[in-house]
C-alpha cells in the first residue's frame, strides 16, 4: 500500500487523481490538501469528491506525516514550492504535475531532487510522453528543411497559455535541432511579417468549452507534411500517469526524474 498526499485535492486533475487512486487499489488517501477557504475543507474525501470509504478529511494545512508516503501536486505554483519545501524536509518522494513554474522555481524544484526523489512532467499521460519522444526522433530526422509547428487547445478554464506540453514539444523540437527553444520559438503571429525563418518553431493556443487537451505538431516541407496528434478525453488520463509515477519515485532515494524515465523510454 502507498500513502499518497493529494495537493489539489478538489481541482480537476487532483480530484482524478483521488478517486482513481480508490479505484485501483495500492494507494491510501493519506492526506488532501486544499487552498485556504476552499468550500470543502472539514468534508471527507468521500463526501466532497464522492470516493466511497475514503474518511479523510481535506485540510489546508501541511499534514503530520508518519512513515513515507508520496506528495502527488496538481496546485498552484506558489503552493507547490510551498509543499516541496516541506516535502524536501520531511524526505518525501514529490510527482509534481503542476505547470507554468517560473525558472527561479525549477530551480528550487531541481535543488530539492538532492535530498528527496522528483518526478515531474508538463503532462503525465503514458501517450503524451510518447508523443514528446516521436517528435524529438522526427526533429532529428527531419530537420530544419521540415518546418514546425504546435496547434494546442483546452478547455476555457485555463489559465496558463501555451500549455506546459506545447512548451515541452517546442524544447524537444529545438534541442533535437540543436537550438535553443527560447530563441527560436515565437508564439502566434499577427500583422505583415517577413517570411517565415527556417528553424523557427510556432505555437498557437486555442481555449473552448471543456476540451481536456489535445496537441497537434506539423511538420511541414514543399510538397508533404506529416502531422502527430494526441487527443486527452478524460483527466483520468492524467491520473493515472501520476499513480504510475508515485509508484515507481517511491522506490527511488533522491533524484530528478521525466515521465519518460518512468515509462524506461528516456
Amino acid at each position: 500500500m502507498i500513502p499518497l498526499i493529494v495537493s489539489g485535492a478538489c481541482g480537476r486533475t487532483g480530484k482524478a487523481v483521488v478517486l482513481c487512486a480508490c479505484e485501483a487499489g495500492g494507494f491510501e488517501i493519506k492526506a488532501a490538501l486544499e487552498a485556504p477557504g476552499n468550500p470543502a475543507l472539514g468534508k471527507t474525501v468521500s463526501e466532497a469528491l464522492g470516493a466511497s470509504g475514503c474518511p479523510t478529511v481535506i485540510v489546508s494545512d501541511k499534514p503530520q506525516i508518519d512513515g513515507k508516503a508520496v506528495l502527488v501536486e496538481f496546485s498552484s505554483p506558489e503552493a507547490t514550492m510551498d509543499h516541496l519545501k516541506w516535502a524536501a524536509e520531511n524526505k518525501l518522494p514529490v510527482v509534481i504535475g503542476t505547470t507554468a513554474l517560473s525558472a527561479e522555481q525549477m530551480k528550487n524544484v531541481r535543488e530539492a531532487a538532492n535530498k528527496v526523489p522528483i518526478v515531474m512532467a508538463s503532462n503525465m499521460s503514458v501517450g503524451m510522453n510518447l508523443l514528446f519522444k516521436l517528435v524529438e526522433e522526427a526533429a532529428k530526422i527531419l530537420g530544419n528543411d521540415y518546418d514546425a509547428e504546435i496547434f494546442e487547445i483546452h478547455h476555457r478554464f485555463k489559465k496558463d497559455s501555451p500549455s506546459g506540453s506545447a512548451k515541452t514539444l517546442a524544447e524537444r523540437i529545438a534541442q533535437a535541432r540543436g537550438a535553443d527553444p527560447k530563441d527560436v520559438s515565437i508564439c502566434g503571429r499577427s500583422g505583415i511579417v517577413e517570411e517565415r525563418p527556417s528553424g523557427e518553431i510556432g505555437i498557437h493556443s486555442m481555449r473552448a468549452g471543456d476540451v481536456v487537451g489535445e496537441h497537434t505538431v506539423v511538420f511541414a516541407t514543399l510538397g508533404e507534411r506529416l502531422e502527430l496528434t494526441h487527443r486527452c478525453h478524460s483527466r483520468n488520463t492524467f491520473a493515472l500517469g501520476a499513480l504510475r509515477a508515485a509508484r515507481f519515485v517511491y522506490q527511488k532515494e533522491t533524484g530528478f526524474y521525466s515521465m519518460q524515465d518512468v515509462l524506461g523510454i528516456s
